[in-house]
């Protein structure tokens, strides 16, 4: 397979390059490209040094079989045809392809089938909040299905981006030295506080993030479930966290939901409160699963049930999930 990555120098680029290696992706060739101040910067890979050549509308990508694309929706839309044109797949991160009713959306535990169908050469990598999200609902639809979910989610700056994570960095020194720390990525500053804004605000109150969810979550699930989310960006480095409330169709036990779980494709368990034993994104940072714990019935509804997710980002959301989908696609 000749594979290429286009952003390579961002936070996902920069992860898709470890997994690709960890993995043993079966590939012959990979090529890297991104911007013009980019070009020319050279990346080891299987120790082997890779230098990111400028993407530009050319015939750069005849010949290549899968391209992995982390660059920004202006870019994934200005390069789509460039990208597709002499017949590569391109497996899309950012948000402009979700919604297209002629492009995929998948997330492989879940709606890995619908990969095969791509007219327009075009498989479109979730939301990171969506794609841990429907992991782990997944377990429980596969038992009953799911007719509502209300989630908060604890979004760690990584999410931003690679300068997000530097400037979250950069403000705990700068206020442990008693500067003004520098607010640039985010609304707010983000050290020793909580911002309940995720992306911009729509016209019903909702962030396009929170949107993102419930769209996303019934176009991936092929499903009637609606969801409502509150997106909070919290100063943690790498891994979302999300409280989730689900109403089943009938009602479910803690050791039935355990046990769906604990059977889950993607999915680990980390439950036990006794010995305070639970998801946590300082643990999980560079993990691959979604991991799931506090879980419990709802006490306000006898189908309620409600636990904990936490997944890195990065990963899970983003480049692993890209990486499975074309694993999934080869193996097809």
């Amino acid at each position: 397979m000749n594979i290429a990555i286009v952003g390579t120098s961002g936070a996902v680029g920069q992860e898709l390059l470890r997994v690709l290696e960890e993995r043993n992706f079966p590939l012959s060739e990979l090529h890297l490209f991104g911007s013009s101040r980019s070009a020319g910067t050279s990346y080891t890979f299987k120790g082997k040094q890779i230098t990111v050549k400028e993407l530009k509308h050319n015939d750069d990508f005849k010949g290549i079989d899968i391209a992995f694309v982390s660059a920004g929706g202006s870019t994934s839309l200005e390069y789509a045809e460039t990208i597709t044109k002499h017949g590569a797949i391109m497996i899309d991160n950012s948000s402009a392809f979700r919604m297209e009713n002629d492009v995929p959306l998948v997330v492989p535990e879940v709606n890995a089938e619908d990969a095969l169908n791509t007219p327009r050469r075009i498989i479109a990598n979730p939301n990171c909040t969506t794609i841990q999200l429907v992991v782990a609902l997944k377990a429980i639809e596969n038992v009953t299905h799911i007719k509502k979910a209300h989630v908060a989610t604890y979004q760690a700056a990584s999410g931003a981006g690679a300068a997000a994570m530097q400037e979250l960095e950069n403000q705990y020194i700068q206020l442990v030295n008693g500067e003004q720390p520098t607010v640039s990525k985010f609304a707010y500053q983000l050290a020793y506080n909580l911002i309940p804004q995720v992306d911009v605000f729509t016209e019903n109150g909702y962030t396009k993030e929170e949107l993102k969810m419930y769209n996303e979550t019934r176009k991936i699930m092929h499903s009637d479930i609606e969801v409502s989310a509150t997106c909070v960006r919290v100063p943690v480095m790498r891994s979302h966290s999300e409280a989730i409330w689900i109403e089943t169709e009938r009602p479910l036990s803690i050791e039935e939901a355990r046990a769906a779980f604990s059977k889950a494709k993607g999915v680990v368990v980390v439950d036990n409160p006794a010995n305070k034993e639970y998801p946590m994104p300082l643990d999980l940072a560079g993990k691959d699963p979604v991991y799931v714990g506090r879980i419990r019935k709802d006490l306000t509804n006898d189908n309620g049930l409600t636990f904990w997710a936490v997944s890195d980002q990065i990963r899970k959301g983003a480049a692993l999930n890209a990486v499975q989908i074309a694993e999934y696609l080869i193996n097809r």
